[in-house]
């Protein structure tokens, strides 16, 4: 067995596990999350896998680096005193540690994920 984990049509694949709301949503009513997490031998302490979340607004506070591959929706980032970024499928981000700001997702938003711990 090779270890490799093939999620096949990841922008569409089902059965992902609800997650509840944001910590800090900004829209009523909160946007739902959901996901799979993904196991990845010899990645340490590092998590990864899928996340999708419904329209909605909400803040982000994971102190964590975070690199993500949007697969599907549209929305857009605005960081802490910063200008807003329009992001949507096929672009990938790469989110230093400490980044805050408000998430505003327009279309259902679904990503690859890896967050370093």
């Amino acid at each position: 067995m090779t270890g490799i984990t093939i999620l096949s049509q990841s922008a569409t694949i089902g059965g992902l596990q609800d997650q509840g709301t944001p910590a800090r949503p900004l829209s009523q009513p909160p946007c739902r999350l959901s996901g799979i997490d993904v196991e990845l031998a010899g990645a340490g302490e590092n998590k990864s896998g899928i996340w999708q979340c419904e329209p909605g607004r909400f803040e982000r506070q994971l102190a964590n680096a975070e690199v993500m591959h949007i697969i599907a929706g549209a929305c857009t980032f605005t960081p802490t005193g910063g200008e807003a970024l329009q992001i949507r499928a096929g672009d990938t981000l790469f989110f230093p540690a400490h980044t805050t700001g408000e998430w505003h997702v327009h279309e259902t938003l679904r990503k690859v994920f890896v967050v370093m711990t």
